[in-house]
């Protein structure tokens, strides 16, 4: 006679699709398998794990099109199988794709960062790190129930701590880390316990049934499920770097190491925006009259505090160019929240979330060629002033010309195409929503954006003072901005191709 628990174990055992978990699962295993590498490669050879976790990126990048032919779930209830906690799905596929190609040319970057440190940055650390947060990153926008969330989100930041602070002996690169650490730690509690309330009141972490069940909450639950709702905003706002909590975001770009504030800038953000419209549109639609004020108060806040910041910037100060990329990725962060908060208004909220998918594929192209050929300037300008980059068409004109194209990207100017085409997206979406005020906010903040963009521009192909310096342009650091380069442009040829991201699959 059998046990009544064996029917009941059987039940609970499930297969699992390794095709679908297959990127973030290479991510991690590449980087486990290279933290056991640096143990046994001398010390000579160290670059060898640079180029084993940049074939590990693309190689899960690679794997993103077998899944390109429908939607694939796994680890789902037994007695549901419509209810799970991973889908690979096209709004998953997607973000994947922004974080492992981004993450890849961070890691191109990083090739000759670890190798320009002189032994400041320990190899095998710095790549199992990053490796690490990459396969965070990659497993959040797939994530369907809300404990799946919070742990890819900590997996995705809590490497990134470190790596902001990993420089020897840097003062700088400490108190960077340390201010990072403790902002973001305070964000996730918040975080966790507005989930916890939410479980309070549903009874469950999947975000499917979480949207069923807390539409029906007893009237006394109702103003715990609100307090719920706008404090599991909060660590997603921290990510997104929205005001107010963004005051962490200038010194740590300026105290991590170039590529990875680069992969701050596009990686975190996608991670943010992803676990942001995952939670409001797919698990808290009932509550757009809580969520969708809170994030159009937000997104004006944002991209106003961002530019005024950028602003500011004073061309001769220490380190004011990646101050001012800083402080310009938190505006962006403004206009990437517009579409977020008009699907709480908007009839159609598919197409609205497809408008914010849209421009950061576009941002976090270009916005990752303009650290590039950051990181290329500061090999030689320690301080990595905006004024140093006075005349470089003469001495590096490719450079010159893309920095100046991704700029014009940035400010949504010609032959900037793709990031005008952008923009005019995540407008059309704020005045569907019948949001024009906002519209009419985010154009104020485009024209302020556009005097510090060009300004920056139009100092790449002034007279330099002295002789021009040459730029020697590694081999690593000439891949990534070729990259960026290349899709920035295809995508201005033929914008339209944004387009298909506007159906983003959630719905």
């Amino acid at each position: 006679m059998s046990s009544p628990a064996q029917p009941l174990a059987a039940s609970l055992v499930q297969s699992v699709d390794w095709l679908a978990i297959a990127p973030p699962t290479i991510v991690a295993v590449v980087g486990l398998v290279v933290l056991v590498a640096d143990l046994f490669v001398a010390e000579h050879r160290k670059t060898l794990l640079g180029w084993t976790s940049v074939a590990g990126l693309a190689a899960a990048t690679v794997m993103l099109l077998p899944l390109l032919d429908g939607d694939r779930s796994t680890f789902c209830l037994t007695g549901d199988v419509a209810v799970c906690s991973y889908t690979a799905d096209r709004f998953t596929l997607v973000i994947q794709f922004l974080v492992l190609g981004g993450a890849l040319l961070a890691a191109l970057l990083s090739v000759t960062a670890l190798k320009d440190a002189r032994k400041e940055l320990p190899e095998g650390e710095y790549w199992f790190l990053l490796l690490s947060s990459a396969a965070g990153a990659a497993l959040l926008p797939a994530s369907r129930d809300l404990a799946t969330l919070i742990v890819a989100l900590e997996v995705a930041s809590l490497p990134a701590f470190a790596l902001v602070g990993l420089k020897y002996g840097d003062r700088k690169s400490s108190e960077a880390a340390l201010k990072f650490f403790l902002s973001s730690v305070t964000a996730t509690a918040v975080s966790l316990m507005g989930i916890s309330f939410v479980y309070a009141t549903t009874g469950t972490l999947y975000l499917t049934q979480v949207a069923d069940r807390i539409q029906d909450v007893d009237g006394q639950f109702h103003t715990l499920a609100q307090t719920g709702v706008v404090l599991t905003l909060v660590g997603f706002a921290f990510k997104t770097a929205a005001v107010p909590f963004h005051f962490w975001v200038p010194d740590t770009y300026v105290g991590a190491p170039l590529p990875i504030a680069a992969y701050l800038s596009v990686i975190g953000k996608a991670v943010g925006f992803s676990g942001l419209i995952l939670v409001t549109v797919v698990a808290l639609p009932s509550y757009a009259d809580v969520w969708g004020p809170a994030l159009v108060v937000l997104a004006a806040l944002t991209m106003t505090v961002g530019n005024a910041g950028a602003l500011r910037q004073q061309a001769t100060r220490a380190y004011s160019a990646v101050r001012l990329l800083a402080w310009s990725s938190v505006g962006q962060a403004g206009y990437l929240l517009v579409p977020i908060a008009a699907a709480a208004y908007s009839g159609d909220a598919e197409k609205s979330i497809g408008s914010t998918v849209a421009y950061a594929l576009m941002y976090g192209a270009v916005n990752l060629g303009a650290f590039a050929v950051a990181a290329l300037v500061g090999r030689t300008k320690i301080l990595n002033r905006v004024a140093d980059y006075r005349g470089l068409y003469a001495s590096s004109p490719l450079s010159a010309l893309l920095l100046a194209f991704f700029l014009l990207c940035l400010a949504g100017l010609p032959p900037g195409i793709i990031g005008l085409f952008a923009k005019v997206t995540v407008f059309s979406a704020a005045v569907d929503a019948g949001l024009g005020w906002l519209a009419v906010v985010m154009a104020v903040n485009v024209v302020i954006a556009l005097f510090y963009y060009l300004q920056w521009t139009a100092l790449l192909f002034r007279t330099p003072e002295g002789e021009p310096e040459k730029h020697r342009v590694p081999g690593p650091v000439t891949a990534a901005i070729a990259l960026t380069g290349v899709l920035g442009i295809a995508l201005s040829g033929a914008p339209q191709l944004v387009l298909r991201f506007t159906d983003t699959g959630l719905f």
